[in-house]
Formats: C-alpha cells, sequence, structure tokens
C-alpha cells in the first residue's frame, strides 16, 4: 500500500528579520528529502490563510536563499484571524486551512505570531512554531534567530559614531529597536562600548544619565550612550510614534533619542547628537549565526512535524535545541532583569543605566 504524501504549509508572520529564508529552507528542505513531503507555502503570515494566498514550494524555490534577507514568503504583523477588520475570521481560515488539506503547519515568528498559532492549534491546526525576532523577547527560549545579526549592525553603528564623537567631542546617541524589552540595546552597548545603556526595564534618572556622560566627557571627551526605543525616565511616559486609530494603545515606538537630547543638553554643556538607526536593524543578510541557528531550528522543527508532535515550539534552553509547548510561549514576552548575566557584566564595567536601584545592585558586586 502506497503511503500518503504528507502536506505541510509553512508561513512566516510578524515583522522580517535576518534569517527567515534559512529556517523556510531548512525546513522545506529536510521534509522533502526525509518525508516525500509536499510543502504548501502560505503568503504574507496569517493574511494569506486569511485571503486564501498560498503556492506550492519546490526544492528549487528552496535553494539559493540561505543568505537572503527578509522572506520568499511575505510577511504581515496586523493580520489576525481573530480579529481581521473588526471581525473573527478564525472560522474560515479552519476551514481553509482544512480544504488545502495540510497534516500540519510551520509557524515562524515572534510572540504575536505564535500567540495567534496557539489559539489555531486550539481549534484543530496541527501547529509547530520556530522563534523568530530580532527583539529576543520570546518566552520560553534562550534566543530567537535575527537577533544576533541586528546587534551587530548596532554594534558596528556604535563604532562608526564613535569615531564622529572623539573628532567633534560631542555626546552621540543611539536609538535601538526592541519594543518592550532591552536585549538590543544591553548586548549592542556592551559589544559597542556604550558609557550609557537605557533600556524599558529599568526607568532612568536623568541626573544619573547626566552625570555620567559628564564623567566620560572629562575622561576621554566623548560618550556614547544608548538607548531603547522603550526606555523612559523616572515617572514619565514611553515616546511613542504611531498609535491605533490616533489615540489608545502604541503600535510603533521611536524618537526617545531625541528626547534624550533634549533633556541632557538642559543639564550638561557638550554638543549632543542623536540617531535612530530604525528599520536598518532588521534588513539584509543574516550572520554566519543566524544562518546556522536558524538552519538547526528549522530541522529541528522539521523533525518534530515528521513525528506528528505538534503544539511545540523549537527553543534554545541551555545551550541545547529542545521543544516546549505553544502554550508556554503565548501572550508572553522575556524581558531583562536584574539577574541577567550580561547586566552585571556591564555593570562591572562601570556602565551606566541610569537607575539607582542598578547602582545599588553594583554597589554589592563590589
Amino acid at each position: 500500500m502506497q503511503t500518503k504524501t504528507i502536506r505541510i504549509g509553512i508561513l512566516t508572520g510578524g515583522g522580517d528579520c535576518p534569517g527567515l529564508n534559512a529556517a523556510i529552507r531548512a525546513v522545506s528542505k529536510s521534509l522533502m528529502i526525509n518525508c516525500s513531503a509536499e510543502i504548501i507555502g502560505i503568503q504574507d503570515g496569517f493574511l494569506g490563510l486569511i485571503e486564501r494566498r498560498v503556492k506550492p514550494l519546490n526544492y528549487e524555490d528552496c535553494s539559493g536563499i540561505l543568505s537572503q534577507g527578509g522572506t520568499i514568503l511575505g510577511t504581515h504583523n496586523s493580520a489576525s484571524p481573530f480579529n481581521y477588520k473588526g471581525v473573527d475570521v478564525s472560522d474560515k481560515v479552519l476551514d481553509y486551512y482544512q480544504s488545502l488539506e495540510l497534516d500540519g503547519l510551520v509557524v515562524i515568528g515572534g510572540d504575536g505570531t505564535l500567540s495567534i498559532a496557539y489559539e489555531m492549534s486550539k481549534l484543530g491546526m496541527n501547529i509547530v512554531g520556530i522563534p523568530k525576532t530580532i527583539d529576543n523577547d520570546l518566552m520560553g527560549t534562550d534566543r530567537t534567530f535575527g537577533f544576533d545579526t541586528a546587534i551587530s549592525i548596532v554594534t558596528d553603528a556604535l563604532d562608526r559614531l564613535r569615531t564622529t564623537g572623539q573628532s567633534h567631542k560631542r555626546v552621540m546617541i543611539l536609538e535601538t529597536m526592541g519594543r518592550y524589552a532591552g536585549w538590543i540595546a544591553l548586548h549592542a552597548g556592551i559589544a559597542g562600548g556604550a558609557d550609557v545603556i537605557l533600556i524599558p526595564e529599568f526607568d532612568y534618572d536623568i541626573d544619573e544619565v547626566a552625570k555620567a556622560c559628564q564623567s566620560r566627557m572629562g575622561d576621554q571627551h566623548y560618550s556614547i550612550v544608548v538607548i531603547a526605543e522603550g526606555a523612559k525616565p523616572i515617572g514619565g511616559q514611553l515616546t511613542v510614534r504611531e498609535t491605533k486609530d490616533g489615540g489608545g494603545d502604541p503600535i510603533r515606538l521611536g524618537g526617545v533619542a531625541n528626547v534624550l537630547k533634549l533633556q541632557l543638553e538642559q543639564k550638561i554643556e557638550a554638543e549632543i547628537r542623536a540617531t535612530t538607526l530604525g528599520y536598518i536593524q532588521r534588513g539584509g543578510s543574516p550572520t554566519a549565526f543566524d544562518r546556522i541557528f536558524a538552519t538547526s531550528l528549522g530541522s529541528y522543527a522539521a523533525s518534530l512535524v515528521a513525528n506528528k508532535q505538534f503544539g511545540k515550539v523549537v527553543v534554545l534552553q541551555d545551550g541545547q535545541l529542545c521543544s516546549t509547548s505553544l502554550k508556554e510561549v503565548a501572550h508572553k514576552s522575556r524581558i531583562v532583569t536584574n539577574e541577567d548575566s550580561e547586566l552585571a557584566s556591564a555593570l562591572s564595567m562601570g556602565i551606566c543605566f541610569g537607575n539607582p536601584d542598578l547602582s545599588t545592585k553594583l554597589h554589592s558586586l563590589k
């Protein structure tokens, strides 16, 4: 008796990031080679299931894409089946999934996308998740692909800003992405030799920041400040660039570097310049690390599909790939805590976080 060929869908949701094509390649080729699977690409994330836009992927489609940024499938970051233009269309999405005769669906995404995947799995979809986001804020995994590329880009920008800061004796402020998590700012700030790192998890005291900048201006005649887009002063508010329908919850943060610049100009005698990298952080080719990591995650996800272990997400824990349930990562975010080892390293090196509580923690290290 001939075994039925399995049909597996694959989609990329949320914001794009380097390594998506490497993950698509790994999932698809692994399933084609080891399971003779048919791969159905869902276009533009869950929007493709809502609008019924898919395309078969063959082996050649998944070749030569390892180094490419973006995603060959397209993506969308605001198309939820549970609230599409104000309407719950999840039942229609499930019907379409079933009409495609899919045996499973591989969902590559961050917290929002995998939260949708979890809710759809409760309705009957067989789903395996792969964690991606430059923000590195997904619960249940120590790392997501795309993060390494982002911090490499930010670190390179800091190296370039340093030369201008040194030449003109300026305070150079660089704003990073990351939403409500400070992982990009923290890691790139350490790698780029920042004097001050301001992250969302620890509100800053502008006087402490000014003091640190003034001290570095005296010692080396310039200062480097990295600030995450979700950072805010003690007692202050987030700097919001865009809200839903002109009000309510923020959907895009941004502009905090300029806010900090204005605050510091009232405190210190120095030329201050602010730079916002924005989407540059998520574009371009993935680093070698992200290519390998996304490939490893993709091939592991393929093995879960082959063994019908659905309702799972591939994660990295204590240096090892394993899986956890979609439920464990859905509707949650992983943020920097005062127990984070990189934070402790930065404090021990004298990097200022502008927060009195962290200053106390620094004293406890001495």
